[in-house]
C-alpha cells in the first residue's frame, strides 16, 4: 500500500463535471457529505430522460454545490468557470456515454468525449490543478481475450467508437500529463449499477420492462459474462483516489489508470435471475444473437487499486440489485 495516503481536503474546490449523471451524482453527494466545496457542470442532455437529471440535481441542492448548465465542448464557458473558481481538483465524469448508441450517432462522440475532453486538459493546464481524475471504460480492452483484463495489457482493438474515444481520452492526459505535469488518473469502469442509475443500462431497462409486463431482449442467448459493479463502491474507489495523485513513474510522470470493477463476473442468465427475484416478477425473455460493438466478457483485475488503496469492490450483486429495486420501486411509485 502506499504511504503517506491523504483523505479529502474540505478546503479545496472540487469541480464534477457530469454532476447529474449517474456517477456524476452520487459522487457530488459524498463530497458533499464530506463537507466539500463542489463546482457541477452539466448540459443536461436528453440521452436519457431530463427529468432523472432534474432530480438528481433537486437532491444536492445547498450552499457549498454552485451547478452549471453548460457544455464541456463550449470551451469559453469551460474557461469561465475555472477563471470563476480557484479550482483544485477535476473529476471529469461528463460524457456521452453508451456502447450502442455510438453506432447510430457518432458525431455526438466526437464533441463531448474528444473535444470536451480536450478543454478539460487545456483548462487543467492553464489553471494548475493539483489532480485530474477521469472516467475511461472497461469498454477500450474491446476483443483483448486474456482475462481477467489488466492495465498492463495492450488495449489496441476496440470495437466501437464509445471505446476508441475513452482510449483516446487515456492518451491524451498522458500526452499532457508528460508535457505539461498535471497529474492524472484514469478510472476504467465495469458495468456500474445503482440507485439513480442509468435508464439506458440493461439492469434498469429491464426492470422498467418486467414491471410493465413486456419483454427483455437477452443477447447471445444469455451467454454473455459482466463485471457488475455497485455505485458505491465505485464512489469508495474515488473517494480514496482523488486527493492522491499518482507517484511518479519511470518516465518522470505523475500518469496512471485503474480499473474499478467487482472482480467476479456474473453471467447475463444468473443476472437476470437474481433481478426476477428482487422485482418479485418474471421476465419475458426474447432470446437474441450477440449484437455489434459487444463483448463476450467483462472481468476487473484491481491488484492496482488493491497495492495502492488497499482497496476494491466488494458488494455481492444480490445485495446492490435489492437496493437498485428499493429506489426503483420507490422513485417509480410501483
Amino acid at each position: 500500500m502506499r504511504t503517506n495516503l491523504f483523505s479529502l481536503d474540505t478546503s479545496k474546490t472540487y469541480l464534477v463535471t457530469g454532476s447529474a449523471g449517474f456517477i456524476g451524482f452520487h459522487l457530488t453527494r459524498r463530497l458533499l457529505d464530506r463537507g466539500c466545496s463542489v463546482i457541477g457542470l452539466d448540459n443536461l442532455n436528453d440521452y436519457y430522460e431530463v427529468s432523472l437529471k432534474e432530480e438528481r440535481l433537486r437532491l444536492l441542492a445547498c450552499d457549498n454545490f454552485y451547478f452549471y448548465k453548460a457544455d464541456l465542448a463550449d470551451k469559453k464557458a469551460l474557461d469561465d468557470i475555472f477563471a470563476t473558481h480557484n479550482i483544485d481538483y477535476v473529476i471529469n465524469l461528463a460524457a456521452q456515454a453508451g456502447v450502442r448508441y455510438s453506432i447510430d450517432n457518432p458525431y455526438a462522440y466526437l464533441q463531448s468525449n474528444l473535444i470536451g475532453f480536450l478543454n478539460i486538459l487545456e483548462a487543467c493546464r492553464h489553471f494548475q490543478v493539483k489532480h485530474l481524475v477521469y472516467a475511461s471504460s472497461s469498454s477500450v480492452y474491446g476483443l483483448n481475450s486474456k482475462i481477467p483484463y489488466s492495465t498492463q495489457d495492450k488495449v489496441d482493438h476496440p470495437v466501437s467508437l464509445y471505446a476508441a474515444t475513452k482510449k483516446s481520452n487515456e492518451l491524451m492526459a498522458h500526452a499532457y500529463t508528460h508535457l505539461y505535469h498535471i497529474p492524472s488518473t484514469g478510472l476504467r469502469f465495469f458495468t456500474v449499477y445503482g440507485p439513480f442509475g442509468r435508464p439506458d443500462m440493461a439492469y434498469f431497462s429491464f426492470a422498467k420492462r418486467i414491471m410493465e409486463g413486456k419483454s427483455i431482449k437477452v443477447f447471445n442467448h444469455g451467454d454473455m459474462w459482466r463485471d457488475f459493479t455497485y455505485v458505491d463502491d465505485i464512489i469508495g474507489a474515488l473517494e480514496r483516489i482523488i486527493p492522491n495523485p499518482p507517484e511518479e513513474n519511470e518516465a518522470k510522470d505523475r500518469y496512471k489508470v485503474y480499473n474499478i470493477g467487482n472482480n467476479k463476473p456474473v453471467r447475463l442468465n444468473v443476472f437476470i435471475e437474481i433481478l426476477e427475484s428482487c422485482l418479485g416478477r418474471e421476465a419475458i425473455k426474447e432470446y437474441l444473437p450477440m449484437q455489434s460493438g459487444d463483448v463476450y466478457q467483462t472481468y476487473a483485475d484491481v491488484s492496482d487499486l488493491m497495492e495502492d488503496f488497499d482497496f476494491k469492490p466488494d458488494t455481492p450483486l444480490e445485495k446492490g440489485l435489492a437496493s437498485f429495486v428499493n429506489w426503483f420501486k420507490s422513485y417509480y411509485q410501483l
